[in-house]
């Protein structure tokens, strides 16, 4: 059976910068301080000649370390100018200075990195050579000999300073772009015949401006705090009024006038701290990882941080009832479970009220169409929601021992010896940068306690167990030089060499062709004989499920529907969705209308 069309909405993930970035931000409280305050800063900025009460270089003796007065509301430094009115103009100059680092360095690093990681090659190893050679210079050397070279021009100084920091954004984009250039939408940009500039800054581009938006805020903060360093050192001009600059005036005078240090420094460390901020609210708008609206469990059991009588109520399933959890038979019992990922007003539930029930030697199929909950009920079990996802509500209890509410260290106990995973695209799933017997002989040794000797015999064993015709050939292999039908019997071999209780397979055999399927189909039956495994089965697939289950468990829009043995649900299914299901099989049907058949035979 061909895979249906999802029906349940996509587990949520990082929204585009447009979609409600600002509105987002603001509701986070450190979000919207830095903007309040960069706000005030960058309006200070623009309207400094209308703020300020007084010229910055204009001089009043009366005024010389004097304190705040009525006349001269943050009073007066060392040669007698006006520290409000130089605070303000200050804003102007140390703005246009970081602005000048933050350009340089995102324009030269963007378009490096695009340019490297789109057509790779020559142009990657040469861009890649320049920036590490950036990089290992030392910064502050490189601006004094700036100095040195053009006098006290800050603005140039901060132009080198973007130079130098350019590496930082070139291989952030070069990064981002190698993820995506391969993508298919790219591709079918290429094909349509999209020049390479028009798909770099249309589809690449607009993809990576996200990481880009946040490491600018970052650079903005640095560039501050080092053109401040600079002028504070006394390289910077002294006619021009800047943060660094009246730091360094209130130094000379610090016996006289202690206060006059705490006006630029708190400056610079309310601007700087809040474009960190502002860079630190972005990354969490679109990561979905504020804390703050990641809610645990507070205890074990069906509790939640949640009111409970709000939680998703179980749905009526038909078929056979479950089994009481206390059952000594049972060996996996889901209760009501609730899965969701956080929205901007509370959760997307994507399984709602889930229970079943996997008894000891015996295969589940749990079984839906793509979007209905599956991986995410059997990645709740072993603990591994993706980040952002949470369970709301409802218990797992595994051999009497309830998961909800294990921490890492207590999952880490049962996975593998208690617990194990077959994930549904070997070659994604094993280290390209290990040969594959070390990636078995690991495990074994650290859950058995084998020696490497006894650990390497042992996994050979399991690679001739599970068909692999040369173990030792294979062992030694990497990834790559291994085929996907023998890359997913290698993962089976990892899964069943501790002798877990619970085998977990999720889709274990979509990525391979049919012949394969069914050979690793009877290999899964048969080392769940041979071990007394029980098997939880997620598929789409009908089929499979005919071949090994004993009992299915149908899922749709997160919710069972149906619950019943193999036999009963096939001879009689009482669902509308699993007849719905059963009837998307070509078995029993004719593939083609009798008139297209009868002009291919012509």
């Amino acid at each position: 059976m061909t895979e249906l069309t999802p029906t349940l909405e996509a587990i949520p993930t990082a929204p585009p910068v447009r979609n409600h970035l600002v509105r987002t931000i603001l509701r986070n409280p450190l979000g919207l301080y830095a903007v309040i305050v960069l706000a005030l800063v960058i309006l200070m900025a623009l309207i400094a000649p209308l703020l300020a009460p007084f010229d910055p270089n204009e001089l009043h003796l009366d005024n010389v370390n004097m304190g705040p007065s009525s006349t001269y509301l943050l009073g007066g430094d060392s040669v007698g100018r006006d520290i409000l009115s130089r605070l303000i103009w200050s804003s102007r100059n140390t703005l246009i200075g970081a602005l000048i680092g933050v350009s340089v360095a995102s324009s030269i690093g963007m378009i490096a990195g695009l340019v490297a990681g789109y057509y790779g090659k020559v142009l990657d190893a040469v861009f890649s050579w320049v920036a590490s050679i950036l990089m290992a210079l030392p910064t502050m050397i490189v601006l004094l000999a700036v100095f040195q070279a053009v006098g006290a021009q800050i603005m140039l100084a901060m132009v080198a300073f973007g130079v130098m920091l350019s590496p930082g954004f070139f291989r952030l984009v070069r990064q981002q772009v190698m993820s995506v250039k391969n993508e298919l939408y790219v591709d079918a940009a290429r094909v349509s015949g999209l020049t390479d500039w028009r798909i770099i800054g249309r589809h690449i581009l607009l993809v990576i401006r996200a990481p880009l938006i946040i490491q600018a805020s970052h650079v903005a903060g640095i560039a501050i705090v080092m053109q401040s360093g600079l002028e504070f050192l006394g390289l910077g001009d002294p006619k021009s009024s800047t943060w660094g600059g009246m730091l360094q005036n209130a130094f000379q005078s610090i016996y006289n006038a202690q206060l006059n240090l705490l006006w630029p420094g708190l400056a610079i460390g309310l601007t700087v701290s809040s474009f960190m901020l502002l860079g630190n609210a972005i990354r969490d708008t679109i990561q979905r990882t504020s804390t703050a609206r990641v809610r645990r469990p507070r205890k074990v059991g069906a509790v939640s941080t949640q009111d409970p009588a709000a939680a998703t109520p179980p749905a009526e399933t038909l078929g056979a009832p479950l089994a009481a959890a206390s059952d000594p038979d049972v060996l996996l019992a889901i209760r009501n479970l609730t899965v969701g990922y956080p929205k901007d007003d509370g959760y997307t539930e994507v399984v709602k009220g889930v229970s079943l029930d996997v008894r000891r030697g015996e295969v589940l199929g749990l079984v839906g169409e793509s979007g209905s909950g599956k991986t995410q009920t059997a990645f709740a079990t072993l603990g591994l929601l993706p980040q952002g996802g949470t369970i709301l509500h409802g218990s797992i209890a595994l051999n009497g021992e309830e998961l909800v509410g294990l921490d890492e260290n207590g999952y880490s106990r049962l996975r593998g010896t208690k617990i194990a995973y077959v994930p549904q695209e070997p070659m994604s799933n094993l280290d390209p940068c290990f040969r594959v017997g070390y990636q078995l002989v690991e495990p074994i040794r650290a859950q058995l306690g084998l020696s490497a000797a006894e650990a390497k015999d042992e996994a050979l064993r399991l690679l001739k167990r599970v068909g692999i015709p040369q173990p030792e050939r294979a062992f030694n292999s990497y990834p790559h030089e291994i085929s996907g039908g023998m890359a997913q019997r290698v993962l089976i071999a990892g899964a069943v060499s501790c002798r877990p209780d619970l085998l977990i397979a999720d889709e274990p055999t979509t990525a391979l062709d049919v012949t394969v399927q069914a050979e690793v189909l009877d290999l899964l039956r048969d080392l769940q004989a041979e071990y007394g495994m029980s098997v939880l089965l997620v598929t789409h697939n009908f089929g499979v499920v005919a071949d090994i289950c004993h009992r299915i468990a149908v899922m749709q829009l997160g919710r069972i529907v149906e619950y019943n043995n193999a036999t009963s649900l096939f001879d009689h299914p009482q669902h509308p969705y699993t007849r719905m299901l059963l009837e998307s099989t070509l078995e029993h049907s004719v593939p083609r209308p009798y008139h297209l058949a009868e002009r291919v035979t012509e």
